[in-house]
């Protein structure tokens, strides 16, 4: 991993990754990232046949060559570090020990999205670190759109054919408009989301999917985003990890931060996230 440094929080010594290093990392998932998506895009451009998980989720040939990009990066740039994967979380395969840092991947958010012929799917990797998700990176290539985040700073770039990146251009979430731009998830609505949408008297409605919500409101393109559904940390922590860094939060419904690395969960499955709403500065 980064070179370390040391903070103390509530009279306990913990170890941190530096600013300088948290920009290092994120052009290492920048790159793996791209390399993903690219060979996502040469899956979407032949013939690919859906499945299904034992969830009932779809998955393709897609996800797993994306993720097999990303974890053998991953394993060659930190060996140390472990790896939590969508795919590879489905097969059984799961760090025995996550320590004080590990990396949450979704090499495919949005198969769903991906299935049906759209462009808003995404490549998320994120850095956790004692519970909190201290650096994202989330490509969307059918939209030649990268967004990255970590140390309080927040940028978006655009993706050339062929690879490379354009100069990053800052994000900042903005305060709550009026009336507000509301996000909801295009996939999977449910009765307690339309509930909330319901009492949000005014606000203007934008369904959009994968973990685009986050980053538009990193973009202080919309003002919030509930999410009254299952989700696993995989599919929120790179995107939560940008709106922070620009300024924005994700809460439970009791108010505190979404904490990642969730394991022995009463009623919950590992990793799985409780109901959250994100919103911008």
């Amino acid at each position: 991993m980064p070179r370390k440094s040391k903070t103390t929080c509530c009279g306990s010594t913990h170890m941190t990754t530096s600013p300088s290093d948290i920009g290092h990392l994120l052009k290492v998932l920048e790159g793996l990232a791209l390399a993903a998506g690219t060979e996502i895009l040469r899956v979407r451009a032949a013939h690919f046949d859906i499945k299904s998980k034992a969830d009932g989720s779809p998955v393709t040939e897609a996800d797993q060559r994306a993720e097999n990009i990303i974890v053998s990066g991953l394993l060659a740039a930190f060996p140390d570090s472990p790896i939590v994967a969508e795919e590879m979380v489905a097969a059984g395969d799961v760090p025995r020990h996550l320590g004080d840092k590990f990396f949450l991947v979704d090499a495919l958010d949005g198969t769903r999205e991906f299935c049906a012929g759209r462009e808003e799917f995404t490549v998320n990797i994120a850095l956790v670190e004692h519970g909190v998700p201290v650096a994202g990176i989330v490509y969307a290539p059918a939209l030649g759109a990268m967004f990255a985040g970590g140390a309080g700073n927040a940028h978006r770039s655009k993706a050339f054919e062929g690879g490379g990146l354009s100069d990053p251009k800052p994000l900042k979430a903005r305060p709550a408009a009026s009336p507000e731009t509301i996000l909801a998830t295009r996939s999977h609505m449910t009765p307690e989301t339309k509930f909330y949408l319901d009492g949000c008297t005014g606000a203007n409605l934008r369904s959009i999917g994968s973990s685009l919500k986050f980053c538009l409101l990193a973009a202080g393109e919309a003002d919030a985003y509930p999410r009254f559904g299952t989700t696993m940390e995989w599919d929120t922590a790179a995107g939560d990890a940008i709106l922070r860094a620009a300024g924005g939060r994700t809460e439970t419904l009791d108010g505190l931060a979404l904490t990642y690395g969730k394991r022995g969960q009463e009623g919950m499955a590992d990793f799985e996230n409780p109901h959250f709403v994100s919103r911008g500065a």
